[in-house]
């Protein structure tokens, strides 16, 4: 029996439950190609700015045992490079998710208008990078986001979507929801690495990475329960008609089969596909269908959302 795991996110179809997420290895036209290439089920762009940027001073980036710290603080080529790309991405036959990340609601309204008259079929908008000195992120102050939503979400028809940050407290996931009520949002990628942590070498007596004084975004293995209840929250307090996206720790097919649970319409690989190369996507994907399969779960929604009490 072949288990299905296509699905979709706000209208657009998705060959399988995994992709890339905005972060590792998705900033050239040759990696995106690679993606393109891969089994990752879209084609998602890093985070884009208004210009080109080199991002935070090396080291930036460290492998941990279990996962990694960054800093990368948004190395890009700048929008328009990608508005270029847009047609050739879509030849390559996958949905193109763009991400955006303007430092000001100005720069994401430019940057929207400007997708929104392309062929790109997701517009993620990204309101949680930890790593820019001296920028807040958006997804911390409600009262940003409100303004952000209101102005993003009226400049088109193309799926406009949000990846927020980790929050912590329930009075925080139900502040953001009820933002998110407010605008037709269509989708939510829950989790951005866990901000502003710090790895100490106690051999050098030195942090581990050098931006902000070491203080760098948590990712992999370490999130995946915060990622979890992210997720969780946020299926129980927003209607059906707001997908979510998981991300945050997902390296074997039983890690995406946890996410699918919590009620994730699909997930994204970061650290994995960092760490192993493309490879990861086919093989999580065999996993999760073998797991599934185990179950007696023929297709995603069979499982999706269907957690079970203690």
């Amino acid at each position: 029996m072949k288990i299905d795991l296509s699905t979709e996110i706000a209208g657009i179809s998705l060959d399988s439950y995994l992709m890339n997420a905005s972060g590792p290895k998705c900033t050239t036209w040759d990696e995106l190609h690679t993606i393109a290439q891969s089994h990752s089920a879209a084609v998602v762009t890093k985070s884009c700015t208004m210009e080109a940027r080199e991002g935070n001073p090396e080291p930036r980036y460290k492998d941990l045992p279990l996962g990694s710290i960054q800093s990368m603080g948004l190395p890009n080529l700048g929008y328009k490079a990608y508005l270029e790309m847009v047609p050739k991405l879509k030849a390559l036959g996958k949905p193109v998710i763009v991400s955006i990340s303007g430092f000001s609601i100005e720069d994401n309204i430019e940057m929207v208008s400007a997708f929104q008259n392309s062929d790109v079929d997701l517009i993620e908008v990204n309101f949680s990078c930890p790593n820019i000195p001296g920028k807040a992120q958006v997804a911390y102050d409600f009262e940003q986001t409100d303004k952000a939503l209101a102005a993003l979400t009226a400049l088109g028809s193309k799926p406009i979507g949000i990846k927020l940050a980790p929050y912590f407290d329930m009075s925080h996931f139900v502040a953001a929801a009820n933002v998110i009520k407010k605008y037709p949002v269509k989708f939510i990628t829950c989790i951005n690495s866990i901000g502003n942590t710090l790895v100490i070498d106690p051999y050098t007596e030195q942090p581990i990475i050098k931006p902000k004084g070491g203080f760098g975004g948590l990712c992999g293995d370490y999130i995946k329960p915060v990622g979890l209840a992210n997720v969780r929250a946020f299926r129980e307090l927003l209607d059906d008609d707001v997908q979510i996206i998981g991300v945050g720790g997902i390296k074997t097919g039983i890690d995406a089969f946890e996410y699918l649970l919590a009620g994730a319409d699909a997930v994204q690989i970061a650290t994995c596909f960092e760490k192993e190369g493309q490879a990861c996507f086919e093989r999580i994907e065999a996993e999760l269908a073998d797991f599934m399969q185990a179950k007696g779960y023929q297709c995603i929604n069979d499982a999706k959302g269907k957690l079970k009490p203690l």
